[in-house]
Order: structure tokens, then sequence, then C-alpha cells
């Protein structure tokens, strides 16, 4: 498995722990519109390591990240269905990492390391 440039890891900050099992998709803004490069599925630490290609062009990118799924599977109500993230890369060399903090009510998110 090859580390993508753009991770994530989610937390559900109501449990205090990661957030296993939820599905993310990459996409990148072409002359056409959104298209879908990758996706992946949170894994017990509720990483994202293999999200999208290796290497990666400049320009716009979104992750969108389904929180609703994730909710409805650990049986608790939740407001947001999805969590859409844009992202502007202008560097391709660097690996942008994206933490995501979950709870049924609030969303949280930054550019990490």
């Amino acid at each position: 498995m090859s580390i993508s440039r753009i991770t994530t890891h989610i937390l559900d900050t109501t449990c205090g722990r990661p957030a296993a099992g939820v599905s993310a998709r990459l996409e990148f803004q072409g002359p056409d519109g959104w298209q879908e490069i990758g996706s992946g599925v949170s894994n017990e630490d509720g990483r994202i390591m293999n999200l999208g290609p290796a290497e990666l062009a400049v320009g716009n990118y979104r992750i969108e990240i389904d929180t609703g799924a994730y909710y409805r599977q650990i049986e608790t109500e939740s407001f947001f269905s999805s969590v859409c993230l844009g992202l502007v890369l202008k560097d391709p060399a660097q690996h942008y990492h994206v933490p995501l903090l979950i709870s049924p009510f609030a969303i949280s998110t930054y550019r990490g390391s």
C-alpha cells in the first residue's frame, strides 16, 4: 500500500476515539468539473493513508467524508450527513494531512503534518 499525497485522520470527539469504518473519496477539479480520483475507508486508528494517488497536480481538490453512515452504524443521531473539505494544492511535492474531528453536531478540521 502506498501513501497518497493527501491523507486524513478522523477522530470521534464524543467517544474520545478514532472513527473506524468511515468512507471518504478524493476528487479533483478538472476542466470538465469534479472527478473522483481515489477513495478509502478509515482503519481502526481512524486513518486513511491510501486516499488517492501518490502523485498529484497543482489544483483544487476536495475530500467528501460520509459521516452520516458512520453515525448510523454506531446508532447515534447526527446532524451532518457528510463533510466536504475543499483544498488547494500549490506544491505537489508536499504531503497534505487533513485531520477531521467529528461529533454528532459539530466538526473541526485543520492542516496537519
